[in-house]
């Protein structure tokens, strides 16, 4: 039981989705601006009698019965139509006639059942039609009528027009909602010649107003000119007394001014020199702060600096001098020392060769010993010799210092020009300006490089000995000597080693 009552539920629900379906596919509603038309079978319409075989529905919906009748939308919305119309007025003068027809299908049912018998399939060819029935009655109602009436009077030609194609358009199922004619063309310049006349006229009336205009403006001009130049002559006589004003005022003030710029003038002169003396007074002190007082102390640094290198040489010189002493002495010794070992290795080995040959031994002992002793006594000879020869250099050189120098410049003659001339081995190129002279100049300086170097020497050797008080005489002192003035410069002492 229950199973059979789902399935009669089941098909009332599929009857019902059938006849919905039914519906909606039967029903059709017309919008406001379209008329449905049905046909398949005769119907009868209040006011278009029986039998028309179609039936108009506007604005509702209708059932219609798919397969059995057809349904067609009929446009209710509004057309226009440009109107460009060529023609002859009543004196025989062509024209071209522009305009524009708005029009729409009848909202009754006897102009929508005539529109659709002519326009159901063309409803696109209705503007066509529409300009055909106008441009007809257009070229009728513009032939019985002139230029004038229908310059005059376009009203009349639009009334005439909406009049006269009345009655086709209601034929067709159409009504007219707007005839305005835009624009009326003139080929042969008919409507500008009859408008030259009035415009001559016009032109006339408008030159004459105008040159009263001028002649009023001008007389205005002319007076108000005069005016202007009342005006002018009494602000000038007012101007020239208040000048005259100004000027006694001027004269016034000048004889007061030369006066008070006299006055100003010495206030500003006695400024301007106290001024000047306070900037003199700080010149003179910023010249003793900026340029006096670094002076000072730098030539105070100078003169320090050279005292204390001037007496680090002295004591360098004379510790030098006594290692080269110390030298000797200890070179003595050790020579003495070496030849008295080698006389003692010498009579040993002649005691042990006298032991292992004793026959030939006494003799040749004896010789050996005179030998080496010989020997010793030479090396010792040699020894002191050096010494002396030493001390006696150093001697030399305490006293004839200036001599021992000149000798070892001279010795090391040819290696100091060459060290001068060397200054000219990284020359690539040399541009002489004389020539050979040149040449011979540039070489004549680089030999003469040695004697500069002779000249400080001697200059030298004048002021070394200034410290320590052992300058042979007063001269060499005061850089006056054998070898003439002595510059000033830091005295170098000239050992033995250094030569």
């Amino acid at each position: 039981m229950p199973m059979a009552v789902g399935v009669a539920a089941g098909i009332v629900l599929a009857a019902i989705i059938v006849l919905v379906g039914l519906f909606k596919l039967m029903w059709r509603v017309a919008e406001p601006n379209e008329a449905l038309v049905i046909s398949g079978s005769a119907h009868k319409t209040e006011g278009l009698g029986e039998g028309m075989g179609f039936r108009i529905v506007t604005g509702r919906g209708t059932l219609v019965l798919p397969g059995v009748q057809a349904v067609r939308k009929l446009s209710l919305d509004l057309n226009e139509t440009q109107l460009s119309v060529d023609c002859v007025t009543h004196q025989g003068i062509p024209l071209r006639v522009k305009g524009v027809v708005i029009f729409k299908v009848g909202d009754d049912l006897v102009s929508i059942a005539n529109a659709a018998r002519r326009f159901l399939d063309q409803q696109k060819m209705m503007p066509e039609r529409v300009h055909i029935v106008f441009a007809g009655h257009l070229r009728s109602i513009v032939g019985g009528l002139t230029v004038e009436d229908m310059i005059r009077d376009r009203e009349k030609l639009t009334g005439q027009t909406r009049a006269a194609c009345g009655t086709e358009m209601e034929k067709l199922g159409l009504i007219v909602d707007s005839l305005q004619i835009h624009e009326i063309e003139d080929p042969t310049g008919y409507i500008k010649n009859l408008a030259m006349p009035h415009a001559a006229a016009v032109q006339r009336d408008a030159r004459i107003a105008q040159a009263e205009a001028n002649r009023m403006a001008t007389e205005a001009e002319q007076a108000a000119a005069a005016r202007m130049s009342e005006a002018t002559r009494d602000s000038e006589i007012l101007q020239a007394g208040y000048q005259a004003e100004r000027d006694k005022a001027a004269a016034s003030a000048r004889q007061a001014g030369p006066l008070a710029d006299a006055a100003a003038r010495q206030e500003v002169v006695v400024q301007e020199t106290r001024v000047a003396e306070l900037e003199a007074h700080r010149r003179e002190q910023q010249l003793q702060a900026d340029v006096r007082k670094p002076a000072d102390a730098k030539a105070y640094e100078k003169r320090t600096l050279a005292e204390a290198e001037r007496d680090a040489r002295i004591s360098g010189a004379q510790a030098k001098a006594k290692e080269t002493e110390l030298a000797a002495a200890a070179e003595a010794t050790r020579v003495k020392t070496a030849a008295s070992a080698e006389a003692q290795a010498t009579e040993a080995r002649g005691r042990a060769a006298a032991t292992a040959t004793r026959a030939t031994g006494e003799a040749e002992a004896a010789a050996t010993q005179a030998k080496g002793l010989a020997e010793a006594e030479a090396a010792k000879a040699k020894g002191l010799a050096e010494a002396e020869a030493i001390k006696a250099r150093a001697a030399a050189l305490a006293e004839n210092q200036e001599a021992v120098v000149a000798q070892q410049l001279a010795e090391n003659w040819p290696k100091i020009v060459e060290a001068g001339a060397s200054a000219f081995g990284n020359v690539e190129h040399m541009v002489l300006l004389n020539g050979a002279d040149g040449m011979a100049d540039m070489f004549a300086k680089a030999l003469t490089m040695g004697g500069t170097g002779l000249g400080l020497a001697r200059k030298l050797l004048a002021s070394m000995e200034e410290p320590g008080g052992g300058a042979r005489d007063g001269n060499r002192l005061n850089g006056s000597g054998p070898s003439g003035p002595s510059g000033p410069g830091t005295p170098v002492p000239i050992t033995d080693d250094a030569a």
